[in-house]
């Protein structure tokens, strides 16, 4: 428990991580009903559309809509995701998003061309561009991904060396435009990885580069979304991409059960019942849970919000031995 963090940010992905790969259609105004309700949860970051074309992923095409027509609160980072400059441009025109520089690189070249239609040279060459673009706009770059970390359903397994190649090349960019890179997520992307593996690849980038801050972006289609979020925590990652009531999928992962990423009221509740502070009220995360099933109009895999916390049933325990 000694290596457990005291404190982690969680930021909240299922706005985007979800609405993109529902079947729909989702009308405007409910989406931004759930953002709102989320944004008064105690949740300080989330990202909440993609700035992608309509024709790859149309549950995007009301982007600017949802941008426009929510109620902003104080102290909450409100984000969005793009993979080239007319993306950001797109961002940065709505003029209510933080906007936060972003780079990428991906361990499998199957699933960058099935999700972004590039070949890892054509990646490198947007991925130096879009440096390029950030820097001449003042707009600092927040992290840096490699993505398809663990493994990919095209691939297979994806050896840590390949991993710890990105990395490099991720810093090297950057440091070509006098850029230093300060914080590399690790997603698991078409979730493969696994408490061990978790452990194991957290390890070593943290070995080969001890000044980076390292954070998870895990999926939960084989059930291990949670499991692996404490297996981080065990190696004092403090930093986790969430989706309320594990909302959403990849559309371009190649299989038909894709799940979302790791429910955030699941991984809220793990981290109250092991002491560690979030800044989240659980509560009311739940009841978002609820909202986003009857947005969705489907049963969503969140486990709290159907059994409960156990504070909840605490409290309910003492007040019966009381009365």
């Amino acid at each position: 428990m000694a290596d457990l963090p005291k404190k982690v940010s969680i930021k909240e992905e299922g706005p985007r991580e979800g609405f993109q790969i529902e079947k729909g259609p989702i009308t405007t105004a409910r989406k931004i009903e759930l953002i709102d309700a989320l944004s008064k949860t105690g949740i300080k970051h989330m990202q909440i559309v993609s700035f992608v074309s309509p024709k790859v992923v149309p549950n995007m095409i009301d982007a600017e809509e949802v941008v426009k027509g929510l109620t902003p609160q104080p102290g909450v980072s409100y984000t969005g995701l793009w993979f080239n400059d007319q993306g950001l441009d797109r961002a940065i025109a709505t003029g209510r998003l933080e906007i936060k520089g972003n780079i990428s690189m991906t361990a499998s070249a199957q699933f960058l061309k099935k999700n972004l239609n590039r070949t890892p040279e054509q990646q490198l060459a947007v991925t130096r561009g879009m440096i390029g673009t950030y820097k001449e706009r003042g707009i600092a770059i927040e992290r840096a991904t490699v993505m398809a970390a663990f493994g990919c359903n095209f691939e297979g397994d994806i050896p840590i060396s390949r991993v710890l190649e990105n990395v490099d090349r991720l810093r090297a960019l950057a440091a070509e435009q006098g850029v230093a890179l300060t914080r590399v997520s690790l997603a698991d992307t078409m979730a493969w990885a696994t408490p061990l593996s978790i452990k194991r690849l957290v390890g070593a980038v943290r070995e080969k580069h001890p000044d980076l801050e390292l954070e998870l972006h895990l999926h939960d289609t084989r059930g291990m979304g949670i499991a692996n979020a404490y297996a981080g925590m065990e190696m004092g990652v403090a930093r986790f991409d969430s989706s309320v009531a594990g909302l959403g999928g990849c559309p371009f992962a190649g299989h038909a059960g894709a799940a979302g990423n790791v429910c955030t009221e699941d991984l809220v509740f793990l981290c109250d019942e092991v002491g560690i502070e979030t800044g989240i009220d659980l509560a009311k995360l739940a009841e978002c849970g609820r909202l986003a099933e009857d947005v969705v109009g489907h049963p969503l895999p969140g486990s709290v919000m159907k059994g409960g916390t156990l504070r909840a049933l605490r409290q309910k325990i003492t007040e019966a031995a009381r009365a």
